[in-house]
């Protein structure tokens, strides 16, 4: 995710961190490219372009750009919905370590505080496509480990079931007991909430019209613009271009706001977090730094 202070002007020019102009700019280039030839096959033959109007172009214009902007927000929600999700991961965290002082075991406490460490782990690189079980061996030993196994759930029902088992032997009481159940609920409901998220992508038809759509109407436009902008044709091309190709890269990003993209979320910054209100509450006083952007990029 982009962190930085809002931008003043001369930023705002030349910014490229988060800009995504650097993903678009070929694409662009190429637009601008092909613009300037037809702009000098214009000027050399104008009676070859007098004939297209630009009515057309303007209709389907307004129409990408309503079509591009349910898109987009359809995305940013995905990316909202997530961090919403890692939140809810945040909050029942703290609620289970708060409730876990009832545990007057330290030891037995000390394990499932780790574990619970270990789910935050293991959910951030299941949701990145790593090893969930290499994450989350620093903090849980013993897991099933395997093709097709759920690091993040096996945690989450090991640690239902020693909270169980504390309830039975009288460590805890029920309440306490079902109060924790509830805890590690809302955990697994974020869970599946992410999951939900990576494992539905927007329909491809209707991001393959999008794209298609765009090409089309940029790669057409300068046909329309060569004869009466003239020379400044390419100009505005260029930024219209910039505009369709950014807004459409921008989309595939927010849609998976889980991998290592530039805007996705900073879920290594979130887990960091969480291992470090865990070790201080079981009393560490060296803690891990805090993750801080990196050429204001926040991972």
């Amino acid at each position: 995710m982009i962190v930085r202070p809002k931008p003043n002007l001369l930023n705002l020019l030349i910014s490229l961190k988060g800009s995504i102009a650097r993903r678009i700019a070929v694409r662009s280039l190429m637009i601008t490219l092909l613009a300037s030839l037809i702009v000098l096959v214009g000027t050399l033959h104008p009676d070859w372009f007098v004939r297209v109007e630009a009515t057309p172009f303007t209709l389907l214009g307004l129409s990408l750009s309503i079509f591009m902007s349910f898109r987009n927000n359809a995305c940013y929600d995905r990316w909202w919905e997530g961090r919403k999700a890692w939140g809810r991961v945040i909050f029942e965290i703290r609620s289970f370590t708060r409730q876990c002082v009832a545990i007057g075991n330290d030891a037995v406490r000390e394990k499932l505080l780790h574990e619970i460490c270990g789910f935050a782990h293991a959910l951030n690189a299941r949701l990145r496509d790593e090893d969930e079980f290499a994450a989350a061996n620093q903090w849980v030993s013993g897991l099933p480990g395997g093709a097709g196994h759920n690091a993040s759930d096996a945690i989450l029902q090991r640690i239902g079931r020693q909270c169980t088992q504390l309830a039975r032997r009288g460590e805890i009481s029920e309440w306490r007991a079902i109060s924790l159940e509830e805890r590690l609920n809302g955990l697994a409901e974020a869970q599946a909430t992410c999951e939900r998220i990576k494992s539905t992508p927007l329909p491809f038809p209707y991001t393959l019209l999008l794209h298609r759509t765009i090409y089309i109407f940029c790669i057409l436009l300068p046909f329309a613009m060569a004869v009466p902008l003239g020379w400044v044709a390419p100009i505005f091309t260029t930024v219209v271009s910039y505009t369709f190709f950014g807004l459409d890269a921008i989309g595939d990003e927010l849609e998976n706001p889980f991998g290592r993209d530039e805007n996705d979320l900073p879920t290594d910054a979130i887990v960091r977090t969480i291992e470090r209100e865990i070790l201080s509450t079981l009393g560490h006083e060296e803690l891990p730094p805090v993750l801080e952007p990196v050429d204001f990029v926040l991972s």
